[in-house]
């Protein structure tokens, strides 16, 4: 008699690979479809803030760091510029998928939990790195910005594309409707992008704003990114990849048990 399948192994393998790589093309086409507002917007942004600051501030500033404040203000702005893409990606996705009553049609695939987490991630990962691109080439021709540390700025604009995508896809799950994502964006994620050393050096800060600082994992994004361009940076680089790896592998954890409990996604 025929041994019946182990109901634990699916029929294609314990991977489906060619669902993963469907979900995860879906994602990437999604923002390359919408350039000019998913790559373009973000670099005419990027360039309107160290506009503003080097008009504004730039002249009666010193250096900082040991570089020129329009340098130092780089790598936050450049960093910021990702992550907010990062957590737009995917939290914009499952966002109109809910609400228009198609994300059944993504649910319904025999796609196991972490498939999902992995396809949606391609998405904010794949623009954070080429947002990272194109801005970092338009500061390296424009203020004739430089890397100190390659290796080190790639690996926290992916870690920092892979926190904010995690978190745009814990908000998105959370929310009911645009109103709601619209709140957690401009009290939660801007709050966090804008408080964390973009825009100066925590040294400047009280003792208990530093403290408040050091609690906030896009700090060391900043940070990290920063120590990446210009060699200097507040805090380690090595605690910084520490910090942002734990938070991020919590928040996938996160996004992973909401999917298999199909929580808020399933009616």
């Amino acid at each position: 008699m025929a041994q019946t399948m182990d109901m634990g192994v699916r029929r294609f393998g314990r991977v489906n690979w060619l669902g993963l790589a469907t979900l995860a093309a879906r994602e990437v086409r999604r923002f390359l479809s919408v350039w000019t507002q998913t790559i373009l917007a973000p670099l005419i942004t990027a360039g309107l803030f160290l506009a503003v600051f080097a008009l504004a501030i730039g002249p009666s500033r010193g250096a900082v760091m040991g570089v020129p404040f329009v340098q130092f203000l780089a790598p936050g702005i450049l960093m910021m510029t990702v992550i907010q893409n990062a957590f737009a990606n995917t939290s914009s996705s499952i966002m109109i998928s809910k609400v228009q009553g198609n994300i059944v049609d993504t649910l319904m695939p025999p796609l196991s939990p972490l498939e999902l987490v992995i396809g949606y991630m391609a998405g904010p990962i794949g623009r954070g790195a080429v947002v990272a691109a194109v801005v970092l080439v338009a500061m390296v021709v424009v203020i004739g910005a430089s890397v100190a540390h390659p290796l080190w700025l790639i690996a926290f604009v992916l870690f920092g594309a892979a926190f904010l995508g995690a978190l745009g896809i814990v908000a998105a799950i959370l929310a009911q409707k645009f109103d709601h994502m619209a709140a957690i964006t401009n009290f939660i994620v801007t709050p966090l992008a804008f408080l964390s050393g973009t825009f100066y050096s925590i040294e400047t800060l009280p003792p208990a704003m530093q403290t408040l600082t050091h609690l906030n994992p896009v700090f060391y994004l900043i940070d990290g990114a920063r120590y990446g361009m210009i060699g200097a940076s507040d805090s380690s680089p090595w605690l910084g990849l520490a910090v942002v790896g734990t938070a991020t592998g919590l928040v996938l954890w996160l996004c992973w048990f909401w999917f298999k409990r199909g929580f808020r996604l399933k009616a």
